[in-house]
């Protein structure tokens, strides 16, 4: 498989950069698409790198963040056929809290109806190739982590800690082993490749690629989250996005050349 990453926060030479991220995949003959960014600029790099949006096959949605999720249209104008798959029950109701404000940050409003014959909802362990899966959260008390990151969904009228419902890793299974495309990890890495793990009995995992959502996250809680990714055994991190730059020198730190920084542009061989 490759994997290239169209945007990040982290950019070298003339690639634009954002608050965002946007990966395309080839694995096995086939072109995905995980991910839009906050923008169009995923499509205007994609350009710039010789990558043809129009013959991706189908796109993911990691999760229901505008960050994620509002280049969705550029890639629509860009493509003509994919269908876009995101988690089933995902709606346009996230939001950050600030104090007592509840800001709105999830998909661009009105995108759901505008593209909804384009969308697909997935069902949890939805196999959309061979080898190829999507896999939800399983880990219980995920609220807790949208409470403490200030994370809520809004509901019949109220604000509910997110529990990350609408939230989905991509598995690719590579001849190295299952590797992990997880957007912002906002369950936890740590509990992802646990819960892959559960679900894929006996499989071998090779590799993580995605943000860990640790840029408000204290040194000590890093190091921690360090440790329990060192037990799980898997052999490969690249993260970037919204782990920020202190979180990933610490995970350096931790677990040397088994973490590697995420960049616009960046191509990632397996």
């Amino acid at each position: 498989m490759k994997a290239v990453v169209l945007v990040d926060n982290l950019t070298k030479g003339t690639l634009a950069a954002e608050w965002g991220l946007s990966i395309y995949v080839e694995y096995q003959g086939h072109k995905i698409l995980l991910d839009t960014g906050a923008s169009d600029r995923f499509a205007r790099n994609a350009q710039t790198l010789g990558i043809d949006l129009g013959e991706v096959e189908f796109g993911v949605l990691s999760h229901a963040h505008y960050d994620h999720a509002d280049g969705m249209g550029a890639f629509f104008e860009r493509n003509a056929a994919a269908p876009f798959y995101i988690r089933e029950g995902a709606g346009e109701n996230c939001y950050g809290k600030r104090w007592i404000f509840h800001k709105y940050i999830g998909i661009h409003r009105g995108f759901l109806k505008k593209y909804r014959d384009r969308i697909r909802y997935a069902e949890d362990g939805c196999e959309i190739l061979p080898g190829v899966s999507l896999l939800a959260h399983h880990t219980e008390g995920l609220e807790a982590l949208g409470a403490q990151n200030h994370l809520y969904i809004r509901q019949n009228g109220r604000y509910r800690p997110d529990s990350f419902e609408h939230e989905q890793s991509l598995i690719l299974d590579t001849e190295k082993g299952l590797v992990i495309l997880s957007s912002c990890s906002h369950g936890g890495a740590d509990q992802i490749i646990q819960e892959v793990a559960a679900a894929y009995p006996g499989r071998r995992i090779y590799g993580m690629i995605g943000g860990f959502h640790l840029y408000h996250t204290s040194s000590e809680g890093v190091r921690a989250l360090a440790g329990r990714i060192r037990s799980t055994g898997i052999e490969k991190i690249y993260t970037g996005h919204c782990t920020g730059q202190p979180a990933f020198e610490i995970l350096k730190e931790e677990l040397g050349d088994q973490v590697c920084q995420l960049r616009t542009g960046m191509e990632i061989v397996l």
